[in-house]
């Protein structure tokens, strides 16, 4: 198989086209400008994207990596010779999810399909081997140049080594054994655990068989006594629960008489409280606060009194009217007498007469005053004299302190009252408690709670007795419990030969790989160092291989192999490259070969290394196409 020519919508890479010859072809491109993304395109185009692949950490699957950045449908085509016929593959995208699943493959400058061909079997059918060998052995990407092991490259060359058929490998046969043998037994889980375990239940099964029928017996007789105590304490608990209520109704009832009489008395001292109440409201006073009423009486007494002391006579109106008369003479004797002394006269007698009668006005009112005082208190309390007042005010005292007897006999019914109504409360509450038959002190109530714990006794019984029952119906018949316990210790003899029988199975199958790993692995291993000689001048002589890839290698001058820690990064890539390069020769078909893809193996080669390398895949092309992609001019 031959590639020719690629033209890709993938990743970065824009409908972009790119041409191959025969032999080695060196695509020489700075870092990050699509050359991972060419190699991963080629592996699309034979063996299509995994669409069921999901993204996990530090991995993007091909369908989300690979998706074309201008937001293009992912496409391709791919022109190559197989069979010695030119054939054109072409892959697109109809649906998002399902990157690159339309296919066609059709002979290049026609219709006509390629027969057989499909986009789910292109790859094997074109290169001669599945994905998984493909990418172990002629796809080297960047960074994976190491081979790891996997079922499929290991039975194709346990295959080219043995019989040649690739139907099975050491892997997958020693975890099919181990899997049956897991089936058997594997640690506390398994065909023989489990069946281990019913033995043992179907044995505890015939032993609780033996010795239940005498639990049985002794709780049945517990159960018939226990129900002889319930009946002699029903027929106690009726008798004293009997008397209990009858005293308890007695007090019940006293106290409700009691109750009644001071409810009686109660209510005549209130109705008594009324009508002296009624009484004092009608007096003259009415019901006003008696220290109120009697402050204001005695204020008014007081005052009746002063005014009773205060003169009554008036005074005489004769001096204001001679010392007038006086001052009209001298005004009168003006001509007569000396001017200046009848002027100063007159006014001195004028002066006498307005003093006499402003003192005659002031008293006048002032007994007004006082006599209209008195008459307005008189009024105010309805009475002739303050005797009437003091009368009345003794009348009030007595009112009130009959008010004040029939309040305090009235609290002191009360307090009866409530006293005997307390009583009442609690001679009930007393009673309550002693009717709680349940949960109280009393003999009844003790009685009640023996009889309770007797019946719960009984019912516990009578549970234990129907769960034995229940146990002795569910374990079966003991003949049929031994005849299943041998059937099952018949079954276990022969697990347990089955389980010897795999485990002898994988010590020889462990054996005839080791037979088969020292036939393939110098094989394998011999051509790895022919390679591994010639990139590095003889030096690097032998490279040794385990079954899982890993190589060691060693020098003329070691005396031992080193292991690939102890190696420098160019030295590893030259080793693994010589490894994959066997695996090729080895695992892929000898008939067309395919094409060998390199993408940046040789990065970490000095220049004289990197030429020798270069001169190996020159040979190679000689065989088959060798594509290498390189950062290296």
């Amino acid at each position: 198989m031959k590639i020719h020519k690629l033209t890709a919508s993938f990743g970065r890479l824009e409908n972009e086209t790119l041409t191959f010859h025969e032999g080695l072809n060196v695509l020489y491109a700075p870092n990050e400008s699509g050359k991972s993304t060419w190699c991963a395109f080629i592996k699309a185009m034979l063996y299509g994207v995994d669409s069921a692949e999901r993204a996990r950490a530090g991995h993007l699957p091909d369908k989300t990596r690979y998706s074309p950045w201008s937001g293009a449908p992912m496409a391709g085509t791919m022109e190559l010779t197989a069979d010695r016929c030119d054939i054109t593959i072409t892959r697109s995208t109809k649906a998002k999810s399902a990157p690159m699943r339309e296919f066609s493959a059709v002979y290049t400058g026609s219709n006509v399909p390629v027969e057989g061909m499909t986009g789910a079997n292109a790859g094997e059918m074109l290169t001669g081997v599945s994905k998984d060998v493909f990418v172990r052995s002629a796809f080297v990407a960047q960074g994976a140049a190491a081979v790891s092991g996997s079922p499929e490259l290991e039975r194709r060359i346990g295959a080219i080594v043995t019989t040649g058929e690739e139907t099975s490998s050491y892997s997958e046969a020693d975890e099919r054994l181990r899997a049956w043998q897991r089936k058997r037994r594997y640690n506390r889980r398994g065909m023989l655990p489990e069946l281990e375990g019913k033995m043992d239940e179907t044995q505890r099964k015939l032993d609780e068989l033996s010795g239940s029928v005498g639990e049985l017996r002794l709780l049945e007789e517990r159960l018939e006594k226990t129900r002889r105590d319930c009946t002699g304490l029903e027929a106690a608990v009726t008798e004293s629960r009997k008397k209990q209520r009858r005293e308890a109704l007695d007090r019940l009832n006293a106290s409700r008489t009691e109750l009644k009489r001071s409810s009686e008395a109660h209510d005549a001292a209130l109705a008594q409280l009324s009508v002296r109440r009624e009484e004092l409201r009608g007096s003259p006073f009415g019901d006003r606060p008696r220290q109120e009423l009697e402050s204001q009486i005695q204020a008014d007494l007081e005052a009746l009194e002063e005014l009773d002391r205060r003169p009554k006579a008036r005074l005489p109106l004769l001096p204001a009217v001679v010392c007038f008369l006086l001052a009209v003479a001298l005004a009168a004797a003006y001509t007569f007498l000396d001017r200046i002394l009848c002027i100063i006269g007159a006014a001195v007698f004028c002066v006498a007469a307005l003093v006499f009668l402003l003192r005659y006005t002031r008293h006048r009112q002032a007994v007004q005053d006082a006599a209209a005082e008195r008459r307005r208190l008189l009024r105010k309390y309805r009475a002739a004299s303050p005797g009437d007042i003091t009368a009345q005010l003794e009348n009030y005292r007595a009112l009130a302190d009959r008010v004040t007897q029939a309040e305090a006999e009235e609290r002191r019914c009360r307090a009866v009252y409530e006293q005997a109504r307390d009583s009442q409360a609690q001679l009930e509450e007393a009673a309550l408690r002693e009717l709680d038959f349940a949960g109280g002190n009393s003999q009844a109530a003790q009685l009640s709670r023996e009889l309770a714990a007797a019946r719960a006794g009984a019912e516990r019984i009578s549970a234990q007795i129907a769960q034995l029952n229940g146990r002795l119906s569910a374990m079966g018949d003991p003949l049929v419990l031994s005849s299943s316990l041998s059937a099952m210790q018949e079954e276990y003899e022969l697990l347990l030969a089955e389980y010897e029988a795999l485990s002898l199975a994988i010590d020889v199958l462990r054996e005839a790989d080791g037979e088969i790993q020292s036939r393939f692995s110098p094989e394998l291993g011999k051509l790895a160092a022919r390679y591994m000689a010639s990139v590095t001048d003889g030096r690097y002589e032998d490279v040794l291989l385990n079954r899982d890839f890993t190589a060691r290698t060693r020098t003329k001058d070691d005396a031992v192999a080193r292991e690939a820690e102890y190696l420098s990064a160019g030295t590893l890539d030259l080793m693994y490259l010589a490894v994959r390069l066997a695996v090729c020769e080895l695992a892929l078909p000898e008939g067309e070969p395919c094409p060998l893809i390199i993408d940046d193996a040789l990065v970490n080669l000095d220049a004289e290394r990197y030429g020798q390398a270069i001169e190996l895949l020159k040979q190679i092309a000689r065989k088959r196409q060798v594509i290498l992609f390189t950062c290296r001019q």
